[in-house]
């Protein structure tokens, strides 16, 4: 990789276990990823999924002015039949390994989100935006379709907007895009770190155990018959008692609750 072009992790603990945040940093592109970001970006990502203290991961675009602004346009220009299929592939490799990480991912998106980048963060559990963000699948501005996970954009905006925003390769603000569904916060551009940190605090509020196991059905729920879904919820609750972590937790609700009424009663 370039001196230049790199992913960084940073990891902090926190009394209540660990979260790292992934930063996509090639500045002189945008934070575009290229064939060897992608591949560092995988391996980042499945490191830090891989610590069972891990509570959470953020990832972002290193920088002010972009999350990611797209695949490398100067690397695809280059491609074949042949090398497209495995550029593409590491793409969707970028989006697979974050939704198949075992702990919640969250893009905290900073500045230009376009194509790739808006595929990844469609990938990711949440999206916290800043307010000067921009948003837009612009591929077929460049000849070429937007694939792999743009596939998710109907569960998050609908066919209409997926299809708006597929077929026009147009740009969109948070606020817009906030509208639509896409994204869960939109804050002013200052504020941002401070809002993806609320975030991160109350995921690491909760149950360690219980956050996994929610992360995991809600990714299996996504391609279940409801019928198999409700069966599969049924499974990860009863699994949920294999630990100790419910009786723990209700029982210290319980005492809390009690202190409550105790001190109301005097």
């Amino acid at each position: 990789m370039s001196g230049q072009a790199k992913v960084e992790i940073a990891i902090e603990t926190r009394s209540g276990g660990k979260v790292a945040r992934v930063a996509i940093d090639n500045a002189a592109k945008l934070n575009a990823l290229s064939s060897p970001v992608m591949e560092a970006f995988v391996a980042a990502v499945e490191k830090c999924g891989a610590d069972p203290d891990m509570r959470a991961i953020v990832v972002t675009g290193a920088g002010a002015r972009a999350f990611v602004g797209g695949a490398d346009i100067s690397e695809m220009a280059g491609l074949d039949s042949a090398k497209a299929r495995a550029f593409i592939t590491r793409v969707h490799g970028c989006c697979a390994v974050v939704r198949r990480c075992p702990v919640p991912v969250i893009a905290r998106v900073n500045g230009h989100c376009y194509g790739a980048g808006m595929e990844l963060a469609a990938a990711c559990d949440m999206r916290v935006s800043s307010q000067g963000a921009r948003y837009g699948m612009p591929e077929v501005k460049l000849g070429i379709p937007s694939v792999v996970e743009a596939a998710v954009l109907p569960q998050l905006v609908g066919w209409g907007r997926t299809r708006e925003l597929l077929l026009l390769g147009d740009t969109y603000s948070a606020a817009e895009c906030a509208g639509w569904g896409f994204l869960e916060r939109v804050v002013a551009d200052d504020a941002l770190d401070a809002e993806v940190d609320k975030v991160l605090e109350s995921i690491v509020a909760c149950g360690p155990n219980a956050i996994r196991l929610q992360k995991e059905l809600i990714t299996r729920w996504e391609t279940q018959p409801l019928p198999q879904a409700i069966a599969t919820g049924i499974d990860t609750f009863a699994r949920a008692y294999e630990s100790d972590e419910p009786g723990k937790m209700m029982d210290h609700f319980l005492q809390a609750q009690a202190a409550r009424r105790d001190k109301k009663a005097k």
